[in-house]
C-alpha cells in the first residue's frame, strides 16, 4: 500500500489514531465519529472531484442513459419546482484517482483495522451527495439486510464526511446497540425501488442518537446497526462518502464479496 504525502504529514504528527475509549463506543453502541481524520482541504477537493462526477452523470441519465437499475430517482434527486441535482456516485473507486488515493490512505485503514481486528479489504463504495433544499431522507435500514455478510463483526461501513454534517443537513442517525440484534426483515418502499427498509414498529425511536460530524471526520458503523438520514432542509451540500470494508474471512450470500475490489484485483492491500 502506497503512503501518501498526507499520510507521512499525519503520521509525524505522532496523533493517535483512534482511542480505545473510541473502540469501545463503537462496540457498544455500534458506531463511533472520530474527527479530523483528514484534513478540510483534502476532503474539499474530493467533494469538487465527486459533485462534477455527479453531474456528469445526471447529464447522462437526462438523456436516458445509465441510470441504473432503479431508474432516475436512483441517480437524481428533484426539488417540487422541478429542479434536479446528482443523488448518488456508484463505485467512484473506479472512476476517479482521487478516490483511490482518499480510500487507501494510511490513517483511514489503520483506524478500520483497529475497529474489526484484521486487514481490511475495501468491497464497494458509494458517494451520497444530497443536495441543498432537497436532498432526499434514507429510511432506517441494516447494511447487513442487504451484504448477508458472515460474520456480521467483521463488516463495517467508513463515511466520510466531505462537508460540515449536522441535523439541518441531514446528518447520520443510529439505533445504538441495534447491532447486538438480529437482522430486520426489510420491505420494499413504495415509489422508491432503490430503498429497504423494516416495519416502524421494530425500529425503537427512543434508542435514537445524531452523528453530527465536521468535514473531514469519519463515521463508523457497525454492518446491523441501523441508520438512517432526514432530508436536507439546509442551504448547504451534505455530501459524503460512504465505503464498506471486510475481512478475508467473509462470506456472503449475494454477490457482495464476490465481486468486492479485492476480489477483482482493482488494488494491491
Amino acid at each position: 500500500m502506497v503512503l501518501h504525502a498526507f499520510d507521512l504529514h499525519y503520521l509525524t504528527m505522532k496523533k493517535k489514531l483512534i482511542s480505545q475509549e473510541q473502540i469501545d463506543c463503537y462496540w457498544e453502541k455500534g458506531w463511533v465519529v472520530v474527527e479530523s481524520v483528514f484534513n478540510p482541504q483534502e476532503v474539499e477537493h474530493i467533494a469538487a472531484v465527486a459533485t462534477a462526477l455527479g453531474q456528469e452523470e445526471l447529464r447522462a441519465a437526462a438523456t436516458g442513459k445509465d441510470v441504473g437499475l432503479h431508474g432516475a430517482l436512483y441517480t437524481m434527486d428533484k426539488s417540487k419546482e422541478g429542479s434536479s441535482a446528482p443523488r448518488k456516485i456508484d463505485y467512484p473507486f473506479e472512476k476517479n484517482e482521487h478516490f483511490k488515493n482518499l480510500l487507501l490512505s494510511e490513517r483511514l485503514v489503520g483506524i478500520i483495522g483497529k475497529l474489526i481486528g484484521g486487514i481490511p479489504l475495501l468491497v464497494r463504495d458509494q458517494i451520497f451527495l444530497k443536495p441543498p433544499r432537497f436532498g432526499s431522507a434514507k429510511p432506517y435500514h441494516q447494511d447487513n439486510a442487504h451484504f448477508l455478510c458472515s460474520p456480521g463483526d467483521k463488516v463495517i461501513t467508513v463515511w466520510i464526511a466531505l462537508d460540515d454534517v449536522d441535523e439541518e443537513n441531514g446528518c447520520l442517525r443510529y439505533i445504538d446497540r441495534s447491532h447486538k440484534g438480529p437482522i430486520l426483515p426489510h420491505e420494499p418502499i413504495e415509489g422508491e425501488p432503490h430503498n429497504m427498509a423494516p416495519p416502524t414498529d421494530l425500529i425503537d425511536l427512543n434508542k435514537e442518537s445524531l452523528a453530527p460530524v465536521p468535514k473531514g471526520g469519519v463515521v463508523f458503523h457497525h454492518s446491523q446497526t441501523l441508520h438512517t438520514s432526514h432530508r436536507n432542509e439546509s442551504d448547504r451540500w451534505r455530501r459524503a462518502y460512504a465505503t464498506h470494508w471486510a475481512t478475508a474471512d467473509v462470506t456472503s450470500e449475494t454477490s457482495f464479496i464476490e465481486n468486492s475490489y479485492y476480489n477483482r484485483g482493482l488494488y494491491k492491500v
